[in-house]
């Protein structure tokens, strides 16, 4: 079994930052790619940014610039890095991670409990 940790959010100042991160932990044989994606109140949700094994990463345009996707393998951990935030950028957010638990087992898609972001401008 699976288990993931989000942290950080809360009530932001535009133009403030903050970093969110997610820690998996459990039954993990490897993590493959991780990501971060949000919902805003009636809209559908969206990727934020990802990052491969091999650390390669991905942002939405709405984020380029201001966000930064990292990871510590050692950690089984996931960052995100949010600058210069902006009132759109109010939403839920959640982290994924394309999880093997097994050597012989397909990779599945893991999903945190999600944590709000509001941003006041």
């Amino acid at each position: 079994q699976v288990q993931l940790v989000e942290s950080g959010g809360g009530f932001l100042q535009a133009g403030g930052s903050s970093r969110l991160s997610c820690t998996f932990s459990g039954n993990i044989f490897s993590i493959n790619a991780m990501g971060w994606y949000r919902q805003a109140p009636g809209k559908q949700r969206e990727l934020v940014a990802t990052i491969t094994s091999s650390s390669s990463t991905n942002y939405a345009d709405s984020v380029k610039g201001r966000f930064t996707i990292s990871r510590d393998n050692a950690k089984n951990t996931v960052y995100l890095q949010m600058n210069s935030l902006k009132s759109e950028d109010t939403a839920v957010y959640y982290c994924n991670a394309v999880i093997r638990v097994s050597r012989t087992t397909r990779p599945q898609d893991y999903w945190g409990q999600g944590t709000q972001v509001t941003v006041s401008s």
